[in-house]
């Protein structure tokens, strides 16, 4: 079996690589190149080059000429890397007709516990959409702002005792809201510098979040290494980084409790494994990240079953409205999706590869939407990071 074409599909704000045999056998792989797709697109096509006339099934082997070959590396390279090595799984698996995960080592658990997103503009909806997601089954709930999710475009002026009030509180009312029955993944979303973050994590422990999430911005392992330590809430952090390496110094600095891992950025199943292996030696658990489509949740899923240290799972809503296009709902761009159940989702054994596949010419039904540069500011003009 050789490959014989590679190509991507730019549909809405996703990006998706398709690798095809000279079997017919076809896979399919998402790229998290968030705000770089056309660049990731790009790269992808560029990959055909080598792969056309080469066996599908030597996965690592081509995992590590793709990456060792690429000199410079950063998010579209690696969403390509991820996308493209998706796809060759997604290939194996048809070939040999099983799920991905059996592929891997077998099954590690029966079904996948997932946390579904909870966003709100006031206290109201806040506490109203943990209560809904309560109602939907789920027993975790993430993506869980105690600053709301106020637009971009708002200047920001706030006083600190303002922000830290407001945001204690929130916490604290959304636990009277939903009792102890429902777990809180409390995302911070890099908008705290290291001081401020400590201030709010130490005032909310008493609430027993699951874990923090992205407390400071990426970037200086030694800051977010000091907020662990302050921290008596573990800290989940990574979904930003890219390579093997970069993980590892993450994790030597013990700058995490738990590893984010974004399967679309690091290089796919075989990139996650890799880290999952590195984060397994310090007792890491590993907390996938996925904020994409379906396709990216297939394979997490199959990630998911195959590995021992998994502390649970991002789910995104895929009835949902896709963004920038609130007419559209994320499962229409697939032809099948994996729903969950009483907070859990479980894989489809019957069905091979990753069991998912893009309807038929979905770059046309849903044409590509570019994502804007913009980030928001304080009062005074300067950059604040959200």
């Amino acid at each position: 079996m050789k490959i014989t074409e590679v190509k991507a599909i730019r549909a809405n704000r996703y990006c998706y690589a398709k690798v095809t045999t000279d079997e017919g056998i076809y896979g399919i792989g998402e790229s998290g190149s968030f705000g770089a797709l056309d660049a990731s697109a790009a790269q992808i096509n560029s990959f055909a080059s080598f792969l056309v006339g080469k066996d599908p099934l030597d996965i690592e082997h081509l995992w590590q000429a793709m990456f060792r070959g690429s000199y410079f590396r950063g998010s579209a390279v690696m969403g390509a890397i991820s996308a493209i090595d998706v796809a060759l799984w997604d290939i194996a698996g048809k070939f040999y007709n099983v799920p991905i995960y059996k592929l891997l080592g077998g099954k590690c658990r029966n079904k996948v516990r997932v946390y579904s997103h909870v966003m709100a503009k006031t206290d109201e909806e806040l506490v109203e959409n943990c209560k809904k997601r309560r109602e939907q089954g789920y027993t975790a709930v993430g993506h869980l702002s105690p600053f709301l999710d106020e637009p971009i475009t708002m200047p920001y002026e706030k006083t600190h005792v303002k922000n830290m009030e407001e945001s204690i509180r929130r916490v604290h009312l959304m636990r009277e809201a939903v009792g102890d029955n429902i777990d809180f993944c409390v995302e911070l979303h890099r908008r705290s510098l290291p001081g401020e973050a400590v201030v709010l994590i130490n005032e909310i422990e008493d609430v027993h979040p699951l874990f923090v999430e992205d407390p400071i911005p990426p970037g200086n392992n030694e800051a977010m290494a000091y907020v662990v330590s302050k921290s008596k809430i573990p800290i989940a952090t990574g979904e930003r980084l890219h390579t093997i390496f970069e993980f590892q110094d993450l994790l030597d600095k013990k700058a995490t409790d738990y590893t984010r891992v974004s399967l679309t950025t690091v290089g796919g199943i075989t990139g996650a494994r890799k880290i999952a292996a590195l984060a397994e030696t310090k007792m890491s658990p590993i907390i996938p990240h996925n904020p994409l489509s379906p396709v990216c949740t297939a394979a997490e899923m199959q990630f998911c079953m195959s590995i021992d240290n998994l502390l649970i799972c991002e789910y995104p809503d895929a009835e949902g409205g896709l963004m920038n296009d609130k007419a559209h709902k994320k499962c229409e761009l697939v032809t099948n999706y994996l729903k969950p159940e009483n907070g859990y989702v479980t894989v489809d054994d019957t069905k091979p590869g990753l069991g998912i596949d893009l309807v038929p010419d979905v770059e046309k039904q849903f044409p590509p939407v570019k994502m804007p540069v913009m980030c928001r500011l304080n009062g005074d003009g300067s950059i604040r990071d959200q």
